[in-house]
């Protein structure tokens, strides 16, 4: 039970599992609310798992909150702006995947295919982003 509450523990990123033998993800870890990265100082206590206070407290809100609704710990609620918003971007993903898939098939050159795939990787990383 305790290795399934890890992996849904939102301070741990699956971006940290390449380590670069500090003990550290190279990319580091990130707020558990906001999702800035977090700068560790030393190897002394507790890692940090918000960036500040108010991430804390919004943290700890969120927490009541789900208990107090009866919803699952790793339930996420999205408004409908946020819903709307996530699936726009996954539109928009998925029509650069598209695109790439026909200029290869349209015999496009390895400068086109290059610079589209360039552009799909940068919308699934900002996608990626979402919080």
């Amino acid at each position: 039970m305790r290795e399934a509450t890890r992996q849904l523990d939102p301070t741990t990123s699956t971006r940290d599992s390449s380590r670069d033998g500090t003990g550290q993800g190279r990319r580091g870890r990130h707020c558990g609310w906001c999702g800035r990265r977090l700068e560790q100082s030393g190897s002394v206590g507790r890692r940090r798992r918000y960036c500040g206070q108010s991430c804390r407290q919004r943290a700890y809100e969120r927490r009541a909150a789900v208990q107090r609704s009866g919803l699952p710990e790793d339930a996420v609620v999205l408004s409908d702006a946020e819903m709307t918003m996530l699936q726009d971007r996954l539109f928009q993903l998925r029509c650069a995947a598209e695109d790439v898939v026909t200029a290869a098939d349209d015999g496009a050159g390895a400068e086109e295919l290059r610079r589209m795939a360039s552009e799909l990787a940068r919308a699934a990383h900002d996608l990626e982003q979402f919080r």
